[in-house]
């Protein structure tokens, strides 16, 4: 959760409204399916007449249905709420990696630059002792 840590204190609380907000809802969802499969379900003899027990069964499942599909519906707005988030939030975050990516990017070729330069100058050392010994030989 070290992104978190980025995010000011109001998205932040804006992230913890949609978690709950999340959760309601599932729960909602959740809770109505179960009742209208109860309902779906039940065969218990009551003192209520069974035309009377069937449509108050009927009115409840319509009811927990109709409950669903608002739960459903502010489903689709938390979805459309965190889109909307995501775009206008997450750009720092991108903008924040990038110059990360650079700096280390520079941070390499910084070094490399330094490896290739002890290279040569090795390279060049090497050189001039062999020039010597060259020109210092009996061959020339």
């Amino acid at each position: 959760m070290a992104s978190s840590s980025r995010i000011p204190q109001s998205k932040e609380t804006l992230l913890k409204t949609y978690k709950n907000q999340l959760k309601v809802d599932v729960r909602n969802m959740l809770v109505n399916f179960e009742e209208i499969m109860k309902l779906a379900s039940r065969e218990s003899p009551n003192q209520i007449c069974k035309a009377t027990q069937c449509e108050q069964d009927a009115l409840e499942m319509q009811v927990r249905a109709a409950n669903m599909v608002r739960a459903g519906e502010s489903l689709i707005k938390l979805v459309h709420d965190i889109k909307e988030f995501h775009i206008l939030y997450d750009f720092p975050a991108i903008d924040e990696d990038i110059k990360k990516k650079s700096e280390l990017c520079s941070a390499m070729q910084a070094e490399y630059d330094d490896k290739i330069a002890r290279v040569a100058k090795d390279m060049a050392d090497e050189l001039s002792d062999l020039e010597d010994e060259y020109n210092s030989s009996s061959h020339t």
